[in-house]
Order: structure tokens, then sequence, then C-alpha cells
């Protein structure tokens, strides 16, 4: 998180929709010197609706239709927290999280999307697979897909309920993939009509009523030669499941997971899935946060974008709705609004007035048939399908994706000077941001102030459950010059220390990685943790930004130091150029316990406790080249502490104990090896390794660190034999927070 000029002011973005995308690109091409800017996304790719029906009719790939947006927050200089918004606290300027502790902003934007308004019919949330969150719908999607190959010959039987443009396109779709995934697995002689009944429900009279009459008979045609059956004016009245060994309407018995549909007309139908492609609704929290929403919960918008009860809130997307110009929930308005977001959020940042933005009143929809082919209507105009108008929506789509591709970080690309005053925000004092950075004093006049630095201790400590212990004398509890600890009769005190640079933005989780890679040192050695000191380097801001740092970058760290039963006890804390952190740690052991490196016996097993390759993985990263999804793998693989295996690995009588880090593999091992003085066979194929970093390997993103590594290379005995092996470099590449190696006896290890 490097920072040339000083943070005064935090604009955080909730949910990664498709303005926000566009906002972020812009952000990235255009940066605010002074602004930190905060995604809260609870997934890393973000689908892109216009392409989702072909990638349910299985003509696109996953990355096809998807933002990617770890390497876009890169790019754009952006801090990504990848959690889920639950609450805002709007009176002291605050995000509410499911996993982090509040963030703070000084200007908010919302682009979440919607949900199906499923609530009110009775059954629907518990027997109904809802559409949207389409992230989530298109993982259920993916499951079902592999359990239809596993078992080709079981019937299927899907409802689709809601007759718009989303449940028609969804239905087309879902025909094509099934009727062809089905085909490549069935016998023959077996007729596929007989194997998948769809049906569409919808209340109306026609389908697609928001369009010319033509648009939806023309669709109802399509659609019943395809085999779905059209049901029209039936509103579902609720969902219940059905019975085993119940009759059903087709003969047989009713089978485990059967829902039935109940209408209000008297209509049931039995299925096995239910689709709910009905009326979108709003997340319950925005509403109850005190922003004024429609009777849906949509954020009430004035021409600006901005929330007409708190200006400093803006929405687009699904989740809002323009007073002055209702429109549809349709993604084409989210992607028109993209640059007037950006816009009106810049200007609100420099102080100037932001801009109405007036939308479309006609639209065009390309209506895909699941088949290559697609139907067009604007207004009371339509046409088709034809594969030349599939062929044009195809290629506008990967227009707007391509915009998110191939990225390259930005450097030197500041803006010039600009004046951000607190008048209209409210929160920092007005604050001038020149493109010179003010001088920084070094020494003591770089530590963090003693007002930021009480305020954060404080909160953190009533937050984290107050740990205590009885072998700390003088901690924070009751601050002085040095901490005082004792030890128990019988035990030794260690002690270790780590500080490295953020590989991470997001100050919370880099404080969660920090604190486990630190702790590693104890685990390794079989000690129980029992208290820490702290540094850390803060990036240069105003104090209610640097205690928003701090509070973060402690509060994940000692999170993690309260589940492994140790304190912080104190620390130091300075301002710098970009987040840095480590820790001290002291732990605790009777020295007859204690594990060392050396202690490997011929026939011991060795045992790694995680996978490799965060190296390879983060320097990807920086160069914008690792998909999104293999960071939060190795991040969650980085999250998970090594104190579990220490109990497992002492159930197992392990005779010597490393932890993998900067050195790699090889260089611990080697470690081992000469202090054991025992010889190793590693097999190189079966070493654990993280989604991704096979692929980073091949494009030949090294860490750093991976040269000097490879100077243990020389140690090993057939090294020419497997060094054109494609996990060989991965031998040599370091790890943060990194998993325990251990050696057990064979007997132990089966």
């Amino acid at each position: 998180m490097k920072s040339a000029l000083p943070i005064v002011k935090d604009l955080v973005l909730i949910g990664g929709g498709h303005s926000h995308a566009i906002a972020l690109k812009l952000f990235g091409m255009n940066p605010l010197p002074g602004v930190r800017i905060t995604l809260i996304s609870d997934v890393d790719n973000t689908p892109y609706s216009g392409m989702l029906p072909g990638y349910i009719a299985g003509l696109y790939s996953f990355d096809d239709c998807h933002i990617d947006l770890r390497p876009l927050c890169q790019f754009a200089g952006v801090v990504m927290v990848r959690d889920r918004a639950i609450g805002l606290d709007l009176e002291q300027r605050r995000v509410l999280c499911a996993e982090h502790p509040p963030i703070a902003f000084d200007l908010l934007s919302i682009d979440t999307g919607s949900t199906p308004a499923t609530s009110t019919v009775p059954g629907a949330a518990d027997y109904a697979v809802p559409v949207k969150p389409i992230s989530q719908f298109l993982q259920y999607w993916d499951r079902w897909m592999v359990a239809i190959a596993q078992q080709p010959d079981q019937p299927i039987r899907l409802a689709v309920v809601g007759g718009g443009a989303g449940g028609v396109e969804l239905t087309l779709a879902a025909q094509a993939r099934l009727s062809k995934v089905l085909a490549s697995h069935s016998q023959p002689s077996r007729s596929l009509s007989n194997q998948l009944s769809l049906h569409l429900l919808h209340r109306g009279d026609r389908l697609i009523p928001e369009r010319a009459r033509w648009v939806g008979q023309r669709l109802q045609t399509i659609l019943q030669q395809q085999g779905v059956t059209v049901h029209l004016g039936e509103t579902v009245a609720r969902l219940e499941p059905v019975p085993v060994d119940t009759p059903t309407g087709a003969g047989g018995k009713a089978a485990l997971g059967t829902t039935r549909l109940i209408c209000q007309s008297g209509y049931t139908l039995d299925c096995d899935r239910v689709f709910w492609v009905t009326q979108a609704s709003a997340a319950p929290w925005l509403a109850a946060s005190g922003l004024a929403a429609d009777p849906q919960g949509f954020v009430l918008v004035s021409d600006t974008l901005q929330s007409v009860s708190h200006p400093n809130v803006f929405a687009t997307g699904d989740v809002a709705t323009m007073v002055n110009h209702p429109r549809p929930k349709a993604g084409v308005f989210s992607v028109r609004q993209g640059r007037p977001l950006y816009d009106n959020l810049r200007r609100v940042l420099l102080a100037e007035t932001p801009q109405p933005f007036l939308p479309q009143r006609e639209f065009l929809i390309l209506v895909g048939t699941g088949d290559r082919t697609a139907l067009a209507s604007r207004g009371q105009l339509g046409f088709g399908p034809y594969p030349w108008l599939w062929r044009w929506k195809e290629r506008i789509d990967r227009q707007f994706m391509e915009r998110f591709r191939h990225l390259t970080p930005m450097v030197g690309n500041q803006a010039g000077s600009i004046v951000i005053p607190s008048s209209d925000l409210g929160r920092s004092p007005a604050s001038t941001v020149s493109s010179t950075p003010p001088m920084r004093c070094a020494g003591c006049g770089s530590k963090v102030g003693s007002r930021v630095l009480e305020q954060v201790l404080r909160r953190v400590q009533q937050e984290s459950g107050g740990l205590e212990r009885d072998d700390i004398e003088i901690g924070l509890a009751a601050a002085d010059d040095a901490a005082a600890i004792s030890v128990p009769p019988g035990q030794v005190l260690l002690q270790t220390v780590d500080y490295f640079r953020a590989l991470v933005d997001d100050p919370f989780v880099f404080g969660q990685i920090a604190a486990h890679h630190c702790l590693s040192d104890l685990f390794a050695m079989g000690a129980s943790p029992q208290s820490a000191l702290a540094i850390a380097t803060l990036p240069d801001a105003a104090p209610p930004q640097l205690e928003a740092t701090l509070y973060q970058l402690l509060s994940g760290a000692v999170q993690v130091l309260t589940q492994a039963g140790a304190v912080l006890i104190g620390g130091h804390t300075t301002v710098g150029d970009e987040l840095a952190f480590g820790l001290t740690c002291n732990g605790l052991a009777a020295p007859q316990t204690l594990w060392r490196k050396g202690g490997m016996q011929p026939d011991d097993q060795l045992i790694l406790t995680k996978p490799l390759g965060t190296g390879t993985l983060f320097a990807a990263n920086m160069q914008l080249r690792a998909k999104g999804r293999w960071i939060s793998s190795a991040i969650e693989s980085m999250q998970v502490s090594n104190q579990g295996a220490v109990a497992c690995l002492r159930r197992h009588q392990a005779t010597a104990c490393t932890d993998i880090t900067g050195f790699g593999l090889v260089g611990h091992l080697l470690e081992m090896v000469r202090a054991s003085g025992v010889g190793v066979e590693l097999a190189i194929a079966d070493l654990p390794v993280l989604t991704g970093a096979a692929d980073t390997l091949a494009q030949g993103f090294f860490s750093s660190l991976h040269d000097q590594n490879l100077a243990a290379e020389q140690a090993i005995a057939n090294r020419d034999a497997i060094a054109r092996h494609p996990l060989y470099p991965l031998l040599f590449d370091p790890q943060t927070a990194g998993g325990l190696l251990a050696s057990v006896p064979h007997e132990q290890a089966i």
C-alpha cells in the first residue's frame, strides 16, 4: 500500500457491480492523490450479466464472462476487502462487515445488485434456487452440471418461475445446455423428451410484458419448439416438499428432493429443481441502515446518483432507484451509470458540484436463444432470432469485457495538485494535497501520534475479548516504558521476530497473515505462544486515516494472537512510505519437549502441512497476471494457523520440525538435513501446490528472493535429472505464513 502523498480521504465502494468496475478502471487511469479507495466485495470475480446466459448454455468459459476484481483493484491502487457488507453506521460513517472490523468512510458508493423477492411466497426461500446473487447461482449451476455428468440417466424436471427477459433467456440457455449434456451421455435409443422436462411459469398473460407483444409471442413459440412447457397466467402461491413415494402426475413416485409448486389457480407441478427469476428486491440491511428506500428496499437516489437522505452515499445499478427517472433493473443501466458515477465521485472529492445523469428511456435488448442466435427488441420494434444478431451481441459483450483484461500496472500517473476540503465530507481538517509530498521527519518525529495510538489500542482491547494471562506482569493494561513477563518454573522462554512489507492491501488481512507467519517459528519448536510486541509502519495519512489503518491492522493481528492464546503487550509505530508490519513473539515450553531442526532419523517420513506457491503467485499478482481466485486461495492458506498441526505432529511423535518461510522448501529442508546428518528423497510430483502456482511458474513469475534461494540446489544430488520438471522452481519459492515441515517415524505416517 505505497503512498507518495498523505491520505486525507477514504472513498469506500461496496459491491463489484458493473458501475463500480467501470469506476475502478477510470480511477486507475486518473488517480486522485490523497484519496484511499477501498472496495468491499464478497466475490473475487463479478459476473457480467450480458454473457451469463451464454455461460449457462455452455458457450462461454468462466473467465469469458467474469471481471476479475483483484487485478482491477491492483491496477487502480485500490484496497480490496474480501468480505460481505451487512450494515451501515451512517452517523459514525462506517461499513459493518461480516468478518472485518467496521471500515470507515468519508464518501460511500453502493453497487451490490439485487436478489429475487422470494420472501413473499411461502416455501420459496427454502425450496427454490434464486438466480440472484448471480455468483451464488452460477456455483450451484456448475455443481449441478457435474452431478448430471456423473448420473446422466437420472430424469431432470426443472421449473423456472418468472417470464421476464431474464427468465426467458435463462430457460432457453438451460434447455440448450441440458440437452447437450444429456445427449452426450445418454444411450442412443433413449428419447431426450422422456428424460428432460422444462417448465416456465409466468403470472402475466404474455412473456416479457415490458416489451412489444410480438417479442413475447415469438419467444413463446421458440420455447415451445424447444420442448419447454410455458404456463401463462399462473402465480405461484407456495412451494413445499413432496413426500417420498407420493404418486406424481407423471405416473411415477416422488423422489427425494422433489418440490411441489402450488399456484393460485390450483395448478400443481412437481419438479426436482426450481429457479426463481421474479421481481427483484434489495438486501434488508440497506433500508435498516437509515438510507431512504423505496418499498422494495432499493436506495432512492437523485439525478446525481446520491442518496436523497445522505448525500455522502451514492448508489447505482440494480440496488438503486432513481426518484425522477425510474428504470427496469437491467444491466444496461448499471453499465451506463459507470462513467457518471466516477465523474460525480471525483467532483465531490474535489469539492465541485456533481452533475445530473439522465438515463435513456428506450434501450436495446438482445435475447439469446441458447443456440448462437438472438432476438432484438427496442421500443415497439423486434426482429429475429438471427445468427448475425448473436454475433453482434457477442462482439458488444467481448468489447466490454476487454476493458478489464490485459491490465498494466500504472506507474507515476499521479494527478496534479488538488485541494480536498472537509466542508462537504465532514471528517478531516481541510488538506492541500500537492504533487510534491511534504518533508517527513525521521527518528521519533516519524512516530504515530499518541492520541491515535491510544484510541486504537483502547478500541482493539475492548473488541478482542479481553484475553488476560497471569504471566504478564506489565502489558498494555498498565503501559510503561517496557513490558514485563514472567517465565513459570520448569519452562524456557522462546523469542522470534519477523517484519515485512504488506503483500496484500487489506490491512486487517495483512495483520492476520503477519501474525500467523510470526507465530510459526514458535509452533515449529513445539512452544505455546505467550505474548507479542508489534512494530508497524503506516502509510502517511491524516490522523483519522492513520487511526483507521492501524485499527484494522492491529485488529487482524490481535485476533490471531488471541486464538493462539497470546496477548499483545506493546510495540512501536512509525509513518513511512508503505504499510509494513511485524511481531516479536514470545513462547513457553518445557525444555525436554522442544522440537529442533536436528533429529530426523533414517526411514522417517516428511510431512508438509500447507501447499507451496505464495512467492510465485504474489510475484504474478504484482504484475496483474494472477487470477483473483488464485490469490484468494493463497490468502486462505496463509490465514490457517499451524497450531493445529503441532498437536497432530505431537501425537504422531515428530522427531524434527521447522517452518517453511523465506528460504523455500529446499533451503529450510537443507537446514534439517545438515542438523540431522541424514539424506532426504523428495517426490516432487507429490508436493502440495496452491491453485494457480503451476500456471504462474509456467509464465515465468518468480519471487525476487528466488534467485538467492536457488543457490541451495547445489545440495541436490540429481539436480540435472529433475531440473526440467515444471514444479522444480517451487522447491525454492519463498513462502509467507507457510506450513510446517516435520519428520515422523515411518509407521506414524501411514
